[in-house]
């Protein structure tokens, strides 16, 4: 008899899907606009404008830069189009919304062009924890929604321990 380790997990034919893999190296950078408002309540325009001239834009050099505002206030949109309008010559690129936001878009466009034809007829679990960023219910969702068509069975966590989400109907 033979005293060798198998790993049942590697030799069962499972996929694991890691959506944290699929989140963007760079850091986005962030503009919250609470901090060029008066009481951080109120957009007060001249003092707006005198701000967003002396801000120091070019930080955001080829950078993602995520524009929002923290607090309760009400923001002209044309606020946020001033801050766009300055940043945008030199950001890679310029997004309304938190930097968690930012990631959560990037990780949809992953998913909206990901090649389903490994996933034919396969059992997948998603991986259901991620040490680097936070993965939304937004994501699981979407790819759920994405995979359930083609799937043999789609599980949710680690191979060692996973929650069944879907087994295709016998016959179908």
């Amino acid at each position: 008899m033979s005293d060798a380790l198998v790993n049942r997990v590697a030799s069962s034919g499972l996929i694991t899907l890691k959506p944290e893999e699929w989140a963007p190296t760079q850091s986005p950078m962030e503009f919250d606009l609470k901090d060029y408002l008066f009481m951080s309540l109120i957009l007060k325009e001249q003092d707006f404008r005198d701000s967003m001239k002396t801000h120091d834009w070019s930080q955001y050099e080829n950078k993602v830069l995520c524009v929002y505002c923290s607090t309760d206030a009400i923001i002209p949109s044309w606020g946020y189009m001033l801050v766009a309008t300055m940043a945008a010559p030199l950001a890679k690129e310029v997004f309304f919304g938190t930097p968690d936001q930012w990631i959560s878009r990037q990780l949809m466009l992953h998913i909206e062009h990901l090649d389903l034809a490994p996933f034919v007829d396969q059992r997948v679990i998603i991986k259901g924890c991620s040490d680097h960023v936070a993965i939304g219910p937004e994501i699981y969702v979407a790819l759920t929604s994405k995979l359930v068509p083609v799937v043999k069975s789609l599980m949710f966590g680690e191979p060692c321990s996973t929650v069944p989400v879907y087994k295709r109907p016998k016959g179908a």
